[in-house]
Parts: C-alpha cells; structure tokens; sequence
C-alpha cells in the first residue's frame, strides 16, 4: 500500500527543526562573564570569538539556503509517500547535526578532522537535499512548472553546495586555509546558476510570443 501523509504537518515539522538546528547555533558563540568584560579588554574578547562568529554566520546563511530549497521543493510536491517522508528525516537528522559540528570546527578552527567533519555535514545535507530534489521532480513530472528549464535550474541548484562542501573537504589537506573560505564559491554559482535560468527563460518567452 502506498500511504500518504498529510503535506502541510511535515513542513510545519521540518520548519521548526530548521529553526531550531539555526536558533541553537548562536549558543556556540559564548557569552563572557561580567567579570571576563571587567578583567579583560572588550575587543580582545570579541577578537577570540572571531572563529566562533565565522561558524555562526557560515553555518546560519548555509542552513537557510537548505531551508529556502526545502520550502521550494515542498511547493511542488502534490502527495507525500513513504520515500518522499524518510529522505526528509533523514535530511532533517543532518539539519540537526549543525549546532555540534559548527561547535566541534569553531572549537578545533586551527585543525583539518574538525573541519573536515563540518563539511561532511554540509555534504550529507547537500546530498539529501539533491536526492529529494530528483525525486520530486521524478514523482511530479507531470507538474506543468517541471519545465525543461526549471528541472536544469533545480538540479545545478541541488549540485552545487554539494559540490563546493566536497571539494572544501578535499582541499582541507592540501589548502587548508583556502578550504575555509571557498563557501564563498556556492553564493557565486547560484549567482551565475540564477542569472543563466533568467536568460534562457525570458528567451524562451520571447520565442512563444
């Protein structure tokens, strides 16, 4: 039997697992003691939290592009079946993961492992984020809005993250200062992966007109 679920109870689920995993980032950053601020110069304080403000600020921007791709794919899905329902947990488990590997690569920044695990999680998440991608569009290929065009735009957006967390992991023992800041690379193509799909649909437009 093919059972279903009610779609709007697992995106209210999966929404607030989001905003959780975000929320609890911030923890990350500690909070210094009225008596560390009276001991010890303020901005040398902020300065020593600089590691703890990069994991914050990469990991919330990164974990909402996942959300936003999250609530993009949802849109387009008519029913939720038993497979469409286990790739989401299994995502939702890595969204979960966040707070402690951002925890785990802030408190060791110096290190490759740390690092390294921090973007086996992002992968992980990059890579059942492309899966359930796929999988919608196989499931609801008959979604007028699954043209050519937007199935390309959503496979090179479901690819790329994936494939800028992996080659930050790989990089991390050979450049590993240069692996750190190559997340930059993912708003850069998604920049480039926007602008190709604008053109070619506002050509495509043309063309029926």
């Amino acid at each position: 039997m093919n059972q279903t679920y009610d779609k709007n109870r697992i995106i209210s689920f999966s929404d607030a697992v989001y905003s959780i995993a975000m929320t609890l980032l911030v923890l990350e950053v500690a909070i210094p003691s009225s008596k560390a601020i009276a001991t010890f110069n303020s901005w040398d304080i902020l300065t020593n939290r600089i590691p703890n403000f990069i994991g914050l600020v990469v990991s919330f921007l990164v974990t909402a592009l996942y959300w936003v791709a999250h609530l993009r794919s949802m849109r387009l899905v008519s029913t939720v079946d038993n497979k469409l329902l286990w790739i989401n947990i299994f995502l939702l488990l890595f969204i979960v993961l966040m707070p402690f590997s951002t925890g785990f690569y802030v408190s060791g920044f110096g290190y490759v492992i740390p690092f390294v695990f921090y973007c086996f999680n992002l992968s992980a998440i990059g890579l059942l984020n492309f899966i359930m991608i796929r999988y919608i569009m196989k499931k609801e290929k008959n979604n007028p809005e699954l043209t050519p065009l937007a199935i390309r735009w959503h496979t090179l957006t479901g690819l790329n993250a994936l494939s800028v967390w992996i080659l930050a992991a790989i990089l991390a023992f050979i450049l590993p200062n240069v692996a750190r800041y190559i997340f930059v690379l993912i708003f850069v193509f998604q920049f480039f992966i926007n602008r190709n799909y604008k053109r070619n649909t506002n050509k495509v437009s043309v063309e029926d007109s």
